[in-house]
C-alpha cells in the first residue's frame, strides 16, 4: 500500500466532504506516512495486524492496537487488502463496526482492484460515493443503519475464517501467504534440510506453521524452536497447527514459542540454526530482495559461531554478496523449480577473517529447472 493511497483515503476529511467525528474513527490496516500528521484527527484509533506497520504506527505516537472487535465508531477507514475474500470479509467487519449513523470509507489503487473493490463495498453497503486522486480510488457509503444486504454481509464476514486445508493436516485463511497450500519454495527447503539440525532453533518468517512442523518432525535433536513471523493472522495459525501436530505440549520433545515480530529488527536470542523462506516483497508490490538479505543478517547476528542457517530463495535474488559478507562459508545445496537452497555457517571466532567465497562452481552443478516462483 502506497502513501498515495493514505493521502487519496484522507481526501473526503480535507476537502470537507466529510467531516471528522468528535468521538473519533477507527482505521483498519491503518498506514503509518504524512498524511495522517497533515491535520489533527482526535480520537483516531488505528488496527494493524502486520509488526511493522504496527510498529511505525507506535513510534509516530499513533493510538495502534492489534485487533478489537467489539467497539463502534462513526466513521470507518479502511485500506483493503489485494485477496479479494480477504477484503470483502473486511468490509464486513468494517460495517459491523460502524455506529448507526455512521460511514465507511475505502481506498484502493487503481492498479490493485479499486474497482473490483468499490463494487464489493456497493453491494453490502448501498450506493457509494467516489473520487479518483494520485492513481487511486476513494469510496464512501451513505449514512450507515448496517449492511444495506444483510444477508450477504453475514456471509462475507466469514470468507477470511479459520478453515482446514490439505484434508485437516493444517489450519489456514485467505490472505496469509500460500494459505490454500504447501509453498513450493518452503517444500523444497523441508526436503533437504538435514536431520543433524540440533539445539535451539529459530524459523523466521514461520507463516502458518508448515516449516516449523516439518523441523521439528525430521530433526530428533532440536529442543527450541522459535518462529517469528510478522503477521498476527498467520502467527495465530502457526499456534493452531504446531498445537494440531501434537508439538506444543507439557510432553513436547522440543520447547516451541511463538514471536509476533519484524525479523528486520534483528533477534532477541542466539540460536545454533536457524531456516527461513524469507519474503522478498513487501505487503504488495515488486521485488524487494533488501528485505530477503536483512533476514540473512539478522540470522547472521543471533546465530552462534559455527551455528548454521538454512534458506531458500528465488534463484534470481542476488543474495550471494550478503551471505559472503555475513557468514564463514557457504554453499548451494540445489537449485530446481526456480529456487535455490544455501546452508550458510557462521565462522567461528578464529576463522573470522578467513571468509570463503560464495561457491559459484555449484550453481553449474545442479540441475536447472525453468520454473520460476
Amino acid at each position: 500500500m502506497t502513501t498515495n493511497a493514505l493521502e487519496t483515503l484522507l481526501l473526503p476529511i480535507a476537502s470537507g466532504a466529510l467531516s471528522w467525528p468528535a468521538t473519533g474513527a477507527l482505521f483498519l490496516r491503518a498506514q503509518e506516512g504524512w498524511p495522517l500528521h497533515a491535520q489533527v484527527f482526535p480520537g483516531l484509533v488505528c488496527e494493524q495486524t502486520f509488526k511493522p506497520e504496527f510498529d511505525s504506527l507506535q513510534r509516530a505516537g499513533i493510538n495502534v492496537r492489534n485487533e478489537d472487535s467489539s467497539t463502534r465508531y462513526p466513521l470507518v477507514l479502511v485500506l483493503p487488502p489485494r485477496q479479494r475474500d480477504e477484503a470483502r470479509a473486511l468490509f464486513a467487519h468494517a460495517i459491523a463496526r460502524t455506529q448507526p449513523g455512521g460511514v465507511v470509507v475505502a481506498c484502493i489503487a487503481n492498479d490493485e482492484g479499486a474497482k473490483s473493490g468499490e463494487s464489493d463495498l456497493a453491494r453490502i453497503a448501498g450506493p457509494l460515493h467516489v473520487v479518483s486522486k494520485n492513481k487511486c480510488r476513494v469510496f464512501w457509503s451513505a449514512p450507515l443503519q448496517g449492511a444495506a444486504d444483510a444477508a450477504l454481509a453475514a456471509e462475507w464476514s466469514t470468507l477470511d475464517a479459520p478453515r482446514p486445508i490439505l484434508d485437516g493436516r493444517f489450519t489456514s485463511r485467505p490472505g496469509v501467504f500460500a494459505w490454500d497450500r504447501i509453498d513450493v519454495a518452503s517444500a523444497l527447503l523441508a526436503a533437504h534440510l538435514p536431520t543433524d539440525l540440533a539445539g535451539r532453533g529459530a524459523d523466521l518468517g514461520a507463516g502458518y506453521g508448515y516449516l516449523a512442523t516439518e523441523v521439528l518432525a525430521r530433526c530428533a535433536n532440536v529442543i527450541a524452536l522459535d518462529l517469528y513471523e510478522a503477521e498476527a493472522r498467520a502467527l495465530d495459525l502457526a499456534r493452531i497447527n504446531l498445537a494440531l501436530a501434537g508439538l506444543v505440549t507439557s510432553a513436547s520433545r522440543a520447547a516451541v514459542e511463538f514471536h509476533w515480530h519484524d525479523v528486520a529488527a534483528g533477534l532477541p536470542q542466539r540460536y545454533d540454526f536457524i531456516v527461513t523462506n524469507p519474503p522478498f516483497h513487501a505487503q504488495v508490490g515488486a521485488d524487494r530482495p533488501d528485505i530477503g538479505r536483512r533476514f540473512i543478517t539478522a540470522a547472521a547476528e543471533a546465530l552462534q559461531p559455527g551455528g548454521r542457517l538454512w534458506l531458500v530463495a528465488n534463484r534470481h535474488l542476488p543474495y550471494e554478496e550478503v551471505l559472503n559478507t555475513s557468514f564463514g562459508s557457504t554453499r548451494t545445496v540445489a537449485q530446481q523449480h526456480g529456487f535455490k537452497i544455501i546452508e550458510a555457517i557462521k565462522a567461528m571466532p578464529a576463522k573470522l577473517r578467513a571468509v570463503k567465497p560464495f561457491d559459484k562452481a555449484s550453481l553449474r552443478n545442479v540441475s536447472m529447472h525453468s520454473r520460476a516462483r
